[in-house]
């Protein structure tokens, strides 16, 4: 498989959830899909843990838009560094709603064969978007001095 594919697949991943489209995201992904995110402490399995997985960020941020800022590619596998935005208006990891905006930076490191997404890590600034939320304090040396 080319790399041009493998970058097509991330960015068609990419496409389906601005779009809010959880089943064609779903449908990237091979049936033996194990992925890991650092914000959950179980690794999804499957098409079930991976639809769950984009729902649950699709309800907490109803206006989810997620930008490629590079992509790396490496035989199989594909890196995309990316800048997520939106408004929390549903729950996540037992946080009610703040109506607050985030901007949260991440990568996402996936493996593909046969066009299809058969591994994933998901490495992203969890606590920046605790701070975003208001859960944490402003950490940084700005704030003060």
């Amino acid at each position: 498989m080319s790399t041009g594919v493998q970058v097509q697949i991330a960015h068609q991943l990419l496409r389906a959830v601005n779009a809010g489209d959880a089943a064609s995201a779903v449908a990237l992904f091979d049936d033996s899909y194990v992925g890991v995110d650092v914000a959950d402490p179980t690794p999804q399995r499957g098409l079930e843990d991976v639809r769950r997985a984009i729902e649950r960020y699709l309800v907490a941020f109803p206006d989810l838009r997620i930008f490629a800022e590079t992509t790396v590619t490496e035989q199989e596998r594909v890196a995309l560094f990316w800048t997520a935005t939106g408004t929390h208006r549903g729950p996540l990891m037992h946080i009610p709603p703040t109506g607050r905006p985030i901007d949260v930076r991440g990568v996402a490191l996936l493996r593909i064969e046969r066009e299809k997404i058969v591994e994933g890590l998901y490495l992203w600034d969890v606590a920046g978007l605790l701070r975003a939320v208001g859960l944490l304090p402003d950490l940084s040396i700005e704030a003060h001095v």
